[in-house]
């Protein structure tokens, strides 16, 4: 009998799920030294490891995993995240916001309460370029929405390649400044590794001119004093993060007051249990099988 622990902010959610999938040859514990399967967030976790001696495979609730491929920590088990359900939350909040910048939609709520008649010039995002930072579902999904509002898209990887035909072109990271240079909305999806690192920093932001820059995918790869400077300069315009390197963000940040940057608390794209719950049944079904498991993650690489 395989043995579940959950460690996560809507366990209840997923008790409520379990209980109606009926899984075979699994059954809740609530000790943490019979648990050979994990479901759980990965920050509240990750300092924990040591306590869950028999486990075995561990399915993580949220796409990001950094928590948990740190090298300080064990790494002796199966690990497997959320991937498929991101891309269109994403999108929504990167055209949302961009929309929200471009045609200063805010900006007339502000008017209207002053009783302020007075319209501001826009033009049509139609033929601006969008550069993304990572080509995977997220980033090809964010290709194929804003084609249909006619931009050029451009995609960054390491391999300078992709089978996603949104991508107008797609650029290996060693063409990164090129790319950056090109973009009148940039986005990064990058996850975390020792390559992404500090990728944006004040060298690499230097070459964007007038730029609108989010990052919704993990905040070590923005130099957060860099993009103050790229600010300053006019390199970008403004940015829009919903991550970062500490989370929650110290209160005496510079970006909090900051008026070009937009903070959001790491909501652009929710893990919603019922998707979460559906690739871990998913997975749980291969498990029993000895099957090879879905989005399973390369401690290695980081992803």
């Amino acid at each position: 009998m395989n043995q579940l622990l959950i460690v996560a902010r809507q366990e209840k959610a997923y008790r409520q799920m379990l209980a109606r999938a009926q899984l075979p040859d699994l059954e809740l514990t609530e000790d943490p030294a019979h648990a050979t399967v994990i479901l759980a967030d990965p920050p509240r976790i990750a300092d924990k490891l040591d306590d869950y001696p028999a486990l075995i495979w561990l399915q993580s609730t949220f796409a990001g995993i950094d928590a948990l491929t740190r090298p300080d920590i064990r790494q002796d088990y199966t690990l497997t995240n959320i991937r498929g359900h991101f891309g269109q939350l994403i999108a929504e909040y990167v055209m949302g916001y961009t929309l929200d910048h471009t045609r200063h939609l805010s900006q007339y709520r502000q008017q209207q309460s002053r009783h302020q008649w007075q319209p501001l010039p826009y033009s049509s995002l139609a033929q601006r370029t969008l550069v993304i930072l990572g080509t995977g579902s997220i980033g090809s999904h964010l290709a194929r929405v804003a084609k249909t509002l006619s931009l050029e898209v451009i995609g960054i990887n390491r391999s300078g390649s992709s089978q996603e035909t949104s991508f107008d072109h797609v650029y290996p990271l060693s063409r990164l400044t090129e790319g950056l240079a090109l973009a009148d909305i940039l986005v990064s999806t990058l996850p975390a590794t020792a390559d992404t690192n500090n990728l944006l920093n004040a060298q690499t932001l230097s070459h964007c001119r007038s730029t609108l820059l989010f990052n919704v995918g993990r905040g070590n790869a923005v130099c957060e004093q860099g993009l103050l400077n790229a600010i300053a300069q006019g390199c970008v315009t403004h940015a829009y993060l919903d991550v970062f390197k500490q989370e929650p963000l110290d209160e005496s940040h510079a970006f909090w007051q900051h008026p070009n940057v937009t903070i959001t608390p790491h909501i652009a794209a929710e893990s919603f249990p019922e998707q979460v719950f559906e690739i871990f049944e998913a997975n749980y079904r291969r498990y029993i099988q000895q099957q090879p498991m879905m989005y399973q993650v390369d401690f290695k690489r980081g992803y």
